[in-house]
């Protein structure tokens, strides 16, 4: 059944009526709610579908929800060969963040997976998920192994790194894909690929709508982890991620975005003592990537990103009260969890564990 141009009310209605719909005594509800969200995807978009259409596991829902693209890519979709589709066409840009977010409270399934419009999944990509979450029932979060769309001989990403000093990395990117680690656990998921349970990703209010995109996803993890729960890494679970075809590579607006949330990241979740031992190594961290920006013509993206973050901080301090109020994790505890060698950092190195039961 596809349906088209619903608002969130009429999905939340139509969910409502749907519960009441039972096969031979069992819910039909999917284990994945599978989502994809669009802005000017093109013809990545058609790709990413068509790789799901040929899921070898098959109980799962696509939302495809798209942020005001003015390129076509939605109007031409074909979902065909998928039974259960919400198509989601917006009327402005609200970004990865809400854009997931919307989907999410909407969905039936037990699991949200995203998907990046500019990827494609291997066609045991569900499969392998699945068979990752009844393995290791402790875990909330899951990272698929993530290759380059447009050279298989290179990494793209082993879930996310976070570095004791505050500064997030995408584990392995760039680097030969015979480093692919095996399976094990991560700091957080890449969301271009990630699975979160769905009830625990609503019971921390999803992602933080603020950041609009990049490192949305290392926020919602950090969060969870202060709630004391982990990631784990699927070396099975692949997909072929083109790598910011659609944000122009590592262009002024991923140096804009990424640099000013990863500033409210660190002051959002970081516990009271390592926020303090770790403030100056950060804010030394900080000033390298400004500098780094005068080499590289992007030292006003640097500046506007420090603007951006002072002008959120109230914003931010405020939901810090609420994370550290929460959590479950001390400072050493959390510590752990995170990187500390910097060679790893500088070599984006990924730095994925045997898992611990």
């Amino acid at each position: 059944m596809v349906k088209r141009n619903l608002t969130p009310d009429e999905l939340e209605a139509e969910e409502t009526l749907s519960e009441l719909v039972v096969e031979n005594g069992v819910d039909k509800a999917p284990t994945f709610s599978v989502v994809i969200v669009n802005f000017n995807g093109g013809d990545y978009l058609q790709a990413a579908v068509n790789s799901l259409v040929q899921q070898s596991y098959k109980d799962f829902e696509l939302f495809v929800v798209d942020n005001a693209s003015s390129d076509g890519s939605m109007e031409r979709l074909d979902t065909s060969g998928i039974e259960r589709v919400h198509l989601m066409p917006e009327e402005t840009n609200h970004g990865f963040a809400k854009g997931n977010n919307l989907p999410a409270k909407l969905a039936k399934g037990e699991w949200l997976v995203l998907l990046n419009p500019d990827a494609v999944a291997d066609e045991d990509w569900l499969l392998k998920i699945k068979e990752g979450i009844e393995a290791y029932p402790f875990a909330k979060m899951f990272a698929s192994a993530q290759y380059s769309l447009d050279e298989p001989g290179i990494m793209d990403g082993a879930g996310d790194c976070y570095h004791v000093f505050g500064i997030p990395w995408r584990g392995g990117y760039g680097r030969p894909a015979s480093e692919m680690p095996q399976t094990g656990e991560c700091f957080s998921p890449c969301g271009a690929g990630a699975v979160f349970h769905r009830q625990t990703f609503l019971s921390v209010g999803g992602f933080d709508e603020s950041f609009f995109c990049y490192c949305e996803d290392v926020d919602i993890a950090f969060r969870l982890r202060l709630q004391g729960e982990r990631c784990v890494f699927l070396h099975q679970a692949m997909i072929h991620h083109a790598g910011s075809a659609l944000s122009n590579q590592v262009g002024d607006f991923a140096v804009r975005y990424g640099t000013r949330n990863r500033l409210w990241v660190f002051v959002k979740n970081m516990p009271f003592f390592a926020f303090w031992i770790m403030l100056i190594p950060h804010l030394g961290m900080t000033l390298l990537i400004y500098l780094g920006g005068i080499l590289t013509g992007r030292a006003k993206c640097v500046r506007l990103a420090f603007i951006e973050a002072a002008k959120g901080l109230m914003l931010i301090l405020q939901a810090r009260k609420k994370v550290q109020c929460d959590k479950k994790l001390n400072s050493l505890e959390l510590l752990r969890c995170m990187s500390w060698s910097p060679i790893f950092f500088l070599t984006r190195k990924s730095d994925v564990r045997p898992v611990k039961n």
